[in-house]
């Protein structure tokens, strides 16, 4: 977790945001400059955000916004003050509407992003400024620490080579707070072809077979929002085990980046939210599933059904059904 400390101070009306990474100053300079590298981050898990407008130059602006899992979405806007390459940059900050103007009601705050260089790598601080000490308390109550914090969770993917960061390292499981858990798994192979393994049956029946032992017997996708979804398994020869599956619905389609579906298993009412996202980067993609539980309990009694383990599976008979022979 890259950031070391957020702190809050009603007297000066400020909130300041405290991060170290392991890159030099330029590279995190253009994490933040790039609004490519910033869609990546900018935004807690389950609210990546979408830049429209970048107009990187004192005067102009950036327009944005985020997108739950449900599909709502909420906007702001930045209006660049002041730019000093590669130390950082001021911005007002504003909530915005669909057009991109300031929504009434809504706090702005002008934001200094500063970078240093330290003997480790880099150190960003963030410091926000508020007209009133409840326009910052208004914020915090939004939830903008714990927020904040999530999203710097997700730099460290961003400044390193993709590669780098994720290969070889299997089906990695992250347990964010008690019901929400990031999966990610990098595949060796383009986004475009990754998202058709997902969203086309013939293709789903190469690679999402689970364990040995194991056959898929039925397999609808759901391509569209509203659609339902559902995959089902039995047991092959003398396995042991008695036949199930999942099924859900559709909650919002971004093709070929973001796919949202409720999941249930056949038969029972209790169901996650799973936000299914996509990166390319270098001829490779790196999936991550962000799950939703309804408790800690849930969340622990899935997790220890070796779910991990089958993802893992799975995902190595991606690349070696479905992705390699394309290379071939």
């Amino acid at each position: 977790m890259p950031v070391t400390d957020i702190s809050t101070d009603a007297e000066n009306r400020t909130m300041t945001v405290t991060a170290d990474f392991a890159a030099p100053i330029e590279r995190l300079w253009h994490a933040f400059t790039d609004p490519a590298q910033l869609e990546r981050f900018w935004g807690p898990p389950g609210w990546p955000a979408t830049f429209t407008e970048f107009d990187f130059t004192v005067g102009g602006k950036a327009l944005y916004y985020m997108t739950s899992p449900q599909g709502e979405r909420s906007g702001g806007s930045w209006e660049f003050l002041n730019i000093l390459e590669p130390h950082g940059f001021d911005v007002i900050d504003s909530f915005a509407d669909a057009d991109g103007n300031p929504i009434e009601g809504m706090p702005a705050m002008r934001m200094t992003f500063g970078f240093e260089s330290t003997d480790a790598g880099s150190r960003m601080i963030n410091t926000s400024h508020f007209d009133s000490a409840e326009a910052l308390e208004q914020v915090v109550a939004m939830g903008a620490v714990e927020g904040t914090r999530m999203a710097m969770a997700q730099l460290d993917a961003v400044l390193q080579d993709l590669r780098e960061y994720a290969q070889g390292k299997g089906t990695q499981v992250e347990l964010l707070d008690d019901t929400h858990v990031r999966i990610t798994r990098l595949v060796n192979g383009p986004r475009e072809l990754v998202w058709r393994a997902h969203h086309d049956a013939e293709l789903v029946k190469k690679w999402m077979l689970g364990p040995d032992g194991w056959e898929m017997t039925e397999s609808v996708v759901g391509t569209e929002v509203g659609q339902s979804y559902r995959n089902s398994w039995a047991p092959v020869g003398d396995t042991e085990g008695e036949p199930f599956g999942f099924e859900g619905e559709v909650l919002l389609i971004d093709a070929p980046r973001r796919a949202v579906t409720t999941e249930r298993m056949q038969g029972m009412p209790t169901q996650t939210l799973n936000d299914l996202n996509l990166y390319e980067e270098d001829g490779a993609t790196l999936v991550t599933v962000l799950i939703e539980y309804p408790d800690k309990e849930t969340r622990d009694m899935i997790l220890a059904t070796g779910m991990a383990d089958g993802m893992e599976e799975s995902f190595a008979r991606l690349e070696r059904e479905v992705l390699e022979p394309t290379r071939s």
